[in-house]
C-alpha cells in the first residue's frame, strides 16, 4: 500500500505486471454491481424519493481514477444495453436500448462523462482536499444533470407532449432538475467528505 498512488484504489490495491488486468477487472465489476444496488433502493426524500446512484458515480470515479471509473460505468451502462434490469424502475419501465433512449438517457451519458471528470481531477490531488473535492463533485453532478436536461429538452421538442405554456426547455428543467435539487446537494456534499476521508484512513493505516 503506498499513499503515493495516483489513486485510492491503488492505493489500497497496488498492482504489478499481470495482476494489473485481473484486479482492475474485479474492481470495475464490482463498481458496477454498487451502481446496480444504488439503483434499486429509494430513500424516502422530499419532494421526491432518492437514489445513491450520482453519489456512486462520483465516488468511484474519485476513488478509481478516470479510467478505472469510467470503465465501472461503461460495464454498467453495456449490462444495462444487453437487457439486465440495472437501471432504477427496471425491469417496470422497460430494459435494455429502449430504456437507454427514454428519458434517463441523458442522465446514463452523463455517469459516464461525470466519473471520468472527477477520477481526472482525483488523480492530480483533488481527492484529498475537502475544498477541492466540493468543487469537483459540485461539477461533476452538474455536467451530469446537463446531459440529463439537454436529453429531455429533446424530446419534449420532438417526441413528447409539452406542457401548455411551457417551452421544451422549461419542461424539461421541472422535470429533470427542479426536483432533485435538494438531494444533489446533499449527495455532493456527502461525496466530497468521504473520499478525504478515506484518503486520512489509508495513511493512517499505513504510519
Amino acid at each position: 500500500m503506498t499513499v503515493e498512488s495516483r489513486s485510492l484504489a491503488a492505493a489500497v490495491w497496488p498492482t504489478t505486471g499481470r495482476e494489473t488486468l485481473v484486479k482492475s477487472v474485479m474492481i470495475a465489476v464490482v463498481g458496477s454491481l454498487l451502481l446496480w444496488a444504488s439503483a434499486k433502493v429509494q430513500i424516502p426524500f422530499w419532494p421526491v424519493p432518492m437514489t445513491m446512484q450520482t453519489y456512486v458515480v462520483l465516488v468511484i470515479g474519485a476513488t478509481c481514477g478516470w479510467r478505472l471509473g469510467g470503465a465501472a460505468v461503461l460495464l454498467y451502462l453495456a449490462q444495462g444495453a444487453v437487457g439486465l434490469p440495472v437501471f432504477a424502475n427496471t425491469p417496470e419501465r422497460g430494459i435494455g436500448l429502449a430504456y437507454m433512449v427514454g428519458p434517463t438517457g441523458g442522465y446514463l451519458v452523463g455517469f459516464f462523462l461525470a466519473a471520468v471528470l472527477v477520477g481526472w481531477l482525483a488523480e492530480r490531488g483533488w481527492g484529498r482536499s475537502l475544498p477541492k473535492m466540493i468543487v469537483a463533485m459540485t461539477v461533476g453532478h452538474l455536467l451530469l444533470l446537463a446531459f440529463g436536461v439537454a436529453w429531455l429538452t429533446y424530446l419534449f421538442a420532438f417526441v413528447f407532449p409539452t406542457p401548455e405554456g411551457a417551452t421544451a426547455l422549461s419542461a424539461a428543467i421541472a422535470a429533470g432538475l427542479t426536483p432533485f435539487w435538494t438531494a444533489t446537494v446533499l449527495k455532493t456534499a456527502l461525496a466530497a467528505a468521504t473520499v478525504p476521508l478515506a484518503w486520512k484512513a489509508v495513511e493512517r493505516s499505513i504510519r
